[in-house]
């Protein structure tokens, strides 16, 4: 899976779940993401996917989970957490990314190619 944010195209490295396979399922999406806590943009889904939540401890830039069962969350730095999410991924090299997502809304694509 690709996502793309502004002009830049990331490679996605998946989880190998029930999650991950039904958001495969949805692609190609649009999404227009909020900001939340200056370390996250999220979205919500407009179908619910299985969830296979549990305690993550630490968060790192370019996990993308999904928190209950429609909302999807990208992640730009590095924390700890008391959350529990579901695995869907990570965004392979994302080092520049937290510049690229920027503060407020920012509309990414999730994309198979």
């Amino acid at each position: 899976m690709k996502i793309k944010i502004k002009e830049e195209l990331y490679d996605i490295i998946l989880e190998d779940n029930r999650t991950t396979a039904a958001l495969l399922e949805m692609l190609p999406l649009v999404l227009d993401m909020a900001e939340l806590n200056g370390n996250e943009k999220y979205c919500y889904l407009k179908q619910s996917l299985p969830v296979g939540a549990e305690y993550i401890g630490r968060i790192n830039a370019g996990d993308i989970m999904l928190f209950g069962n429609n909302c999807l969350v990208l992640f730009y730095k590095n924390f700890n957490t008391s959350y529990s999410y579901t695995r869907i991924g990570r965004v392979n090299n994302p080092e520049d990314i937290g510049k690229l997502l920027g503060k407020g809304r920012v509309t990414v694509t999730l994309n198979n190619n």
